[in-house]
């Protein structure tokens, strides 16, 4: 059975975007920038709801992003992606499928499928994912940065679901990336 993993960036007061859905405060440093790098050779299948499929489509194909953030823009263009939408009609962004089905019974089917599949943003998207059980590992990359407002990655969980902290990593900027696994 595949593995499901989250990845998120947040602040240190656990928001993943900022007022008016700005992401502008996650900058990455060379450290952060190698890591996602890395992250990018696993060849995990990528999982997005639309707004985060309609945000990282519309940003990883632009020609200068491609130029200037190789390695990344490479992976995330030629991953396998599924994106869950019950209102696009069709999902242009190459080797993208689109999946209209009920959230949970989807990945259920993705993950009989033997390969690893991350999450990327999507904050509904794992909300419901880890109320029904089916995340694997939790990843978060918190900043050093505080928000005057923004929306919670974890917005409404329905569950206290508890966590053991499997490894973590802090980067010269400050930046930790924690990794948990469900008890």
């Amino acid at each position: 059975m595949g593995k499901l993993t989250i990845f998120d960036f947040i602040s240190l007061n656990g928001f993943y975007k900022g007022p008016g859905d700005d992401i502008s405060w996650n900058m990455h440093a060379k450290e952060e920038t190698l890591f996602s790098e890395d992250r990018m050779k696993n060849g995990n299948s990528l999982l997005f709801g639309r707004v985060t499929y309609e945000m990282m489509a519309g940003y990883w194909q632009q020609e200068d992003v491609i130029i200037n953030d190789p390695i990344i823009a490479k992976g995330m263009n030629s991953a396998e992606k599924f994106v869950i939408s019950k209102t696009l009609d069709k999902a242009d962004w190459p080797g993208t499928t689109l999946l209209k089905g009920d959230l949970v019974e989807e990945v259920k089917k993705l993950k009989q499928r033997d390969k690893d599949i991350t999450v990327l943003g999507s904050g509904s998207v794992i909300t419901q994912l880890a109320d029904a059980g089916l995340i694997d590992l939790y990843q978060v990359m918190i900043f050093p940065v505080l928000l005057p407002a923004g929306t919670p990655v974890f917005s409404n969980i329905a569950n206290n679901i508890r966590l053991k902290c499997v490894s973590s990593k802090t980067f010269k900027s400050g930046t930790v990336v924690l990794d948990y696994e469900p008890i």
